[in-house]
């Protein structure tokens, strides 16, 4: 008995073309995001995989002219650690994390545990920055770590560009303090 034979796919349309270009060139810094929050390689492999997940299923609300592919997609990065947050929090996703994941194969693991181990320097940095608000320390991640320019942060974190450059310059003072030894001003 031969294999049913399929018809040949359709090549991919302009806009699945459009987002393997964002998934391609936003993948790495996806996966570092999470890298930063979490030393379980599982935990960020899932995390960025729920992210682009959220970004195929949503790409066609994402307009270029209002922002960054980068600013988009870890916008959508933003919301999925903080519904991975609650769901730890509140105990909900325990059976799902152990039996609903993927093994990761030796490959994925030593990259991710590379990756890693490469943000550790920045996981300390958010580690030592706990007297800092959320916004704050995000704002830091954003700019100085992600290397976003402000005006394409301050979209991701929905305030003005004057308001983010303002905060950005108190916030690199308090982390000059903590660095310091001192305390946040």
């Amino acid at each position: 008995m031969t294999a049913p034979q399929h018809p040949p796919l359709p090549p991919p349309t302009r806009a699945a073309r459009a987002f393997e270009e964002v998934y391609q060139a936003e993948f790495d810094v996806v996966t570092s995001y999470f890298a930063r929050r979490t030393a379980d390689p599982q935990t960020a492999a899932d995390l960025t995989a729920d992210t682009f997940l959220a970004a195929i299923t949503s790409f066609g609300t994402f307009d270029p002219t209002r922002g960054t592919a980068r600013g988009w997609v870890l916008g959508i990065a933003r919301r999925v650690f903080a519904q991975h947050c609650e769901a730890v929090t509140r105990g909900k996703d325990v059976v799902a994390r152990i039996h609903g994941r993927r093994s990761l194969d030796t490959d994925e693991i030593t990259d991710l545990v590379t990756r890693i181990d490469a943000e550790r320097t920045g996981r300390e940095l958010i580690a030592a920055m706990a007297a800092l608000s959320d916004t704050d320390r995000e704002v830091i991640e954003l700019v100085d770590l992600v290397g976003m320019a402000p005006k394409d942060a301050a979209k991701v974190l929905g305030m003005s560009s004057g308001a983010l450059r303002i905060r950005l310059f108190r916030v690199r003072g308090k982390v000059r303090d903590l660095a310091n030894g001192g305390g946040a001003r």
